[in-house]
């Protein structure tokens, strides 16, 4: 009896396995590193959306007139965060201080836990975990895609990144459904605890991806990254804004960032008042919110497991990462002509889709080819105060707009040639990228010659 369980596992595991490698194209000895990737994506992931319908609430119960504030403290606090990272990654191991920037935000939702079942005015309480969620989400999302791309190659990135950012989207729908399943039995507040939970599973993923990397290190494997765990990445503690600074490529990818989060914070902003507009009934708002995330996360989980491997293959990452403002541009057009519910859920869902099952990887991927204290350092300043400053700069242009007398549909016009710029300088890095990656494997090929 027990020999024929130990058969129909091993059988079952051997057909996953096959099945797996035909579809992600794996290749031998990537499968455990990309399933525990997937899992620490997942855990990641859902650990956020199981906080994201709260926060988004909160925004407008607090009045969408402001946002711009809460948009702008998010701004200040990223600003101190990002020295932080920059001296625990100048004084510690990669081995040591990854596991500890998780353990970091474990503590803050505990500190959240006490503060909401606590007799404090709950809307300080409110405005903080906004600003506090819309920090974690950017530096525990960047930190995960540092990691990936310091120990995977340009040719693992361009087939695994798709797979890989399917565990984010798997997290990404299970955590509404969790919590909107799991709500009322257990709580808004232990929902917290929930979210805590995972976050300790991301760490339990980082330790086995450090196991594998070592163990194929000392196999002298050429398809892997090769990084010395015992070395500290060093650098001061805003070494991250000269290296972007002195870089064109790096500074190439800053005005992406930047692009990209003025017309996504547009959005943001034509939603909030749209479906304030639409709505008067909280939960109502929440549920809209729920439906939309619940599409943009199946769309994209399609698209990251049957396509993107094989689209940037066939495209190359340069009309990858232009083709979504492309589309993005024909969006603002729409909302421009009848900015009403119905084309704004089908933009954002296109928009959001588009960039996580699309544009997320190939970007990704703009930081496979830079040095290891660029893909932590510059890449971390990029994603967190690049991407919030562009957000609270963004929000203030909205707003300002909107006092000159703009309708919601001039405002979209606005957006319009922002993606058609966006989409030119995306175009121009994936070309830069692929140039970087040729002459990376040129002078890896004339180094493995020298040697033999």
């Amino acid at each position: 009896m027990y020999t024929s369980v130990v058969v129909i596992i091993q059988t079952a595991s051997k057909a996953f396995r096959d099945r797996l490698q035909r579809l992600v194209l794996v290749e031998p000895g990537e499968l455990r590193a990309v399933l525990w990737s997937f899992s620490y994506f997942f855990a990641l992931l859902c650990s956020y959306y199981i906080l994201r319908p709260m926060r988004d609430e909160m925004g407008i119960a607090g009045g969408v007139e402001n946002l711009q504030w809460l948009f702008t403290g998010t701004f200040f606090a990223m600003l101190a965060m990002v020295p932080l990272f920059g001296w625990i990654t100048s004084r510690f191991t990669r081995k040591r201080f990854l596991p500890w920037v998780y353990y970091f935000f474990i503590a803050n939702i505990l500190v959240f836990y006490v503060l909401f079942e606590s007799a404090l005015p709950q809307a300080w309480v409110a405005r903080a975990f906004f600003i506090w969620v819309s920090v974690f989400n950017l530096f525990v999302i960047s930190v995960f895609w540092s990691f990936m791309s310091d120990i995977y190659s340009d040719p693992q990135a361009r087939r695994l990144y798709g797979f890989i950012a399917a565990g984010g989207t798997s997290g990404a729908l299970a955590g509404p459904l969790l919590a909107a399943s799991l709500a009322s039995p257990l709580g808004i507040s232990n929902l917290l605890l929930l979210s805590a939970l995972l976050l300790l599973w991301a760490v339990v993923s980082i330790r086995q991806l450090i196991r594998w990397h070592e163990r194929r290190m000392a196999g002298h494997d050429t398809q892997v990254q090769v990084v010395d765990e015992r070395q500290r990445i060093g650098g001061g503690i805003f070494r991250g804004i000269t290296l972007v600074l002195r870089s064109p490529y790096l500074l190439g990818i800053a005005v992406l960032m930047l692009f990209y989060t003025t017309l996504s914070t547009f959005l943001y902003f034509q939603q909030a008042h749209i479906i304030e507009a639409s709505f008067s009934d909280p939960a109502q708002r929440t549920a809209v919110f729920a439906g939309i995330d619940l599409a943009v996360n199946t769309l994209t989980l399609l698209i990251q497991v049957l396509m993107v491997g094989r689209l940037i293959g066939w495209l190359g990452i340069a009309w990858t990462l232009a083709v979504i403002p492309l589309f993005l541009t024909l969006g603002f057009v729409a909302l421009a002509l009848a900015p009403v519910l119905g084309v704004l859920i089908a933009v954002q869902i296109i928009r959001r889709a588009g960039n996580y099952a699309i544009m997320r990887p190939a970007r990704e991927m703009l930081y496979v080819v830079v040095n290891r204290e660029e893909k932590y350092k510059a890449k971390n300043f990029n994603d967190t105060l690049v991407y919030r400053g562009g957000d609270a700069a963004s929000a203030w242009l909205f707003s300002g707009l909107r006092e000159l007398g703009l309708s919601l549909g001039q405002t979209a016009w606005v957006a319009v040639p922002i993606a058609l710029v966006w989409s030119a300088i995306g175009y121009r890095l994936g070309k830069r990228q692929s140039a970087l990656a040729a002459e990376q494997q040129e002078q890896k090929q004339g180094g493995n010659y020298a040697q033999s």
